[in-house]
């Protein structure tokens, strides 16, 4: 299946807030209730990517994959952001990467965090009881470096801080 990676204009946001939201939910819904995904999430979403996409910092990068003219993944970095006031340990933070699960194993997901972060430093917040993006992380040259906190967005799961 190809795919190619570009990046999203503004007209895009509607279409990566609902993939957003299919991506948690196909990723985090054995961990969160069916009520997380209330339409005041739906809505939280479509108004935060309005909002990135509409900035356009060039601190910022966002990358989307489609096939066939449909998003079918995302991948959001930008600067590192410390802890509770600390600075940041690297220059460079994935913010969020998802794709949709029918496209696991096909390529989008290394070719999206490619184009957000290369392959120098960064820093990014991982699920602990996800144990495929972990994997993925890993196999990327990223390591938890035994900083943990509670997901700012979803409290019920616990977040763990890699490095490379």
């Amino acid at each position: 299946m190809a795919f190619t990676i570009g990046e999203p204009s503004p007209t895009d946001a509607p279409a990566i807030a609902d993939l957003h939201v299919a991506t948690w939910r196909e990723a985090y819904s054995h961990l969160l209730p069916a009520e997380y995904f209330s339409d005041a999430y739906v809505d939280g979403r479509h108004r935060m990517w309005r909002k990135v996409l509409g900035e356009r910092r060039d601190d910022m990068i966002v990358r989307v994959a489609e096939v066939d003219g449909a998003i079918v993944g995302f991948a959001w970095a930008g600067p590192g952001m410390g802890l509770n006031g600390e600075d940041p340990p690297r220059d460079r933070s994935l913010y969020a990467i998802y794709v949709l699960a029918s496209h696991y194993g096909t390529g989008v997901g290394q070719a999206l965090l490619d184009e957000a972060l290369g392959t120098g430093p960064a820093m990014l917040w991982v699920a602990k009881e996800n144990p495929r993006a972990v994997a993925f992380y890993m196999r990327n040259g990223f390591r938890f470096d035994g900083t943990e906190q509670v997901d700012p967005y979803a409290p019920l799961i616990a977040d763990a801080r890699m490095l490379r």
